[in-house]
């Protein structure tokens, strides 16, 4: 598939995009056969598109920790278990990031998985090192820690107990409800002030919850984690992200309010954001699934970047500028300090990090 995928072939039930897009390194176009394999592999002998399987690649990673370089996230630094993620959120900001592999941002992305089987090895070296300086890591922040390969490699559960055991203070954000699993190690965190969970909302509809994020949990289903994690005394705040116009944007109050009544203590939001190949990914799912709006909601994209679909600027692609950025903003303000979700999560513990061995816990903690 070609950089304009064909708009006039049908969704893949279950996945977000409906094939593969050339990336930005690609040094030559796809030639005829590969076309006809990759089309075979997507699509059934009638040319109705098939469930395209998930592969999960082992990779033995030299180092898990990443430094962010960008002042618009909180945090410093972050460790991804998973690189690909089989949510499959069409509008994924981290799907250009499989083109470093030379693997398309489009189906790729969500069906060719690499988890890092020595993540918690290499976690666990980093941590030790004497020039490592405590402070809060994120965990799985370019692609979901709790996407469904974690249900059995446990990979982001190692994770959690090596912040344990070390007293490292870490984030995280996710849309599964698999992080429920690892309620018990998340108390033992939040009783230290160790950890904090931000669970990303995006719409109340299941309909466009399909159609947007076709692997995630379900709307009522994350209201439920954000409910049960902030009962077991888990400090929890909302992502409302993406908001995109014309789609989900009309929902922003309501989702504000029922995060409040579920229990987070905090929200915030991102405007949609269309980096590199996510721009004609997402402008093909707008042609599929909302032919009649898909103009109107690229040219309010374009509003907020300057007459582009996305600007990368710090301090602006998160937000946009020019008058919709502006009204999306007023109003979540208005609906945040209208349900009273205006404070901040409290700041995690850095003070009881420990890197020296098991035994002396009870002494450090």
């Amino acid at each position: 598939m070609n950089s304009s995928p064909d708009s006039d072939s049908k969704a893949i039930r279950g996945r977000g995009a409906r094939g593969n897009i050339d990336h930005r390194f690609s040094v030559r176009t796809v030639a005829a056969d590969a076309e006809e394999r990759e089309r075979a592999r997507i699509e059934g002998e009638d040319g109705t598109p098939r469930r395209p399987e998930t592969r999960i690649t082992p990779v033995r990673a030299r180092s898990v920790l990443t430094r962010n370089q960008s002042p618009d996230v909180g945090f410093n630094l972050s460790v991804n278990p998973y690189q690909g993620c089989e949510h499959g959120c069409v509008y994924c900001f981290a799907r250009p990031t499989h083109a470093y592999h030379d693997l398309s941002p489009g189906l790729d992305f969500e069906t060719r998985i690499m988890a890092k089987v020595n993540g918690v090895e290499r976690f666990r070296e980093a941590l030790r090192k004497p020039g490592y300086r405590c402070e809060p890591i994120a965990l799985g922040i370019n692609t979901d820690a709790y996407q469904p390969a974690e249900r059995e490699l446990r990979l982001t559960r190692g994770l959690l107990e090596t912040c344990l055991e070390f007293r490292q203070p870490c984030a995280l954000i996710t849309k599964s409800a698999l992080v429920l699993r690892d309620r018990d190690l998340l108390v033992e965190l939040a009783e230290r002030n160790l950890v904090r969970v931000s669970v990303s909302v995006t719409t109340l509809d299941d309909e466009l919850k399909r159609r947007l994020e076709p692997r995630t949990a379900g709307p009522a289903t994350r209201l439920k984690v954000i409910r049960e994690l902030c009962a077991a005394g888990v400090p929890v705040s909302a992502m409302v992200a993406p908001v995109i116009p014309r789609i989900n944007d009309h929902e922003l109050e309501a989702i504000v309010a029922a995060v409040a009544e579920a229990g987070a203590r905090s929200a915030s939001y991102v405007l949609l954001r269309l980096p590199h190949e996510v721009a004609p990914l997402f402008a093909d799912w707008l042609n599929v699934h909302y032919p009649q709006r898909a103009e109107a909601v690229m040219n309010a994209m374009r509003s907020c970047h300057d007459g582009k679909a996305y600007r990368s600027e710090f301090g602006r692609r998160m937000r946009g500028t020019g008058l919709i950025a502006e009204m999306i903003q007023r109003r979540f303000e208005v609906a945040r300090r209208k349900v009273g979700l205006n404070g901040e999560l409290p700041e995690l513990a850095t003070h009881r990090f420990r890197s020296g061995a098991p035994e002396q816990a009870e002494l450090w903690s």
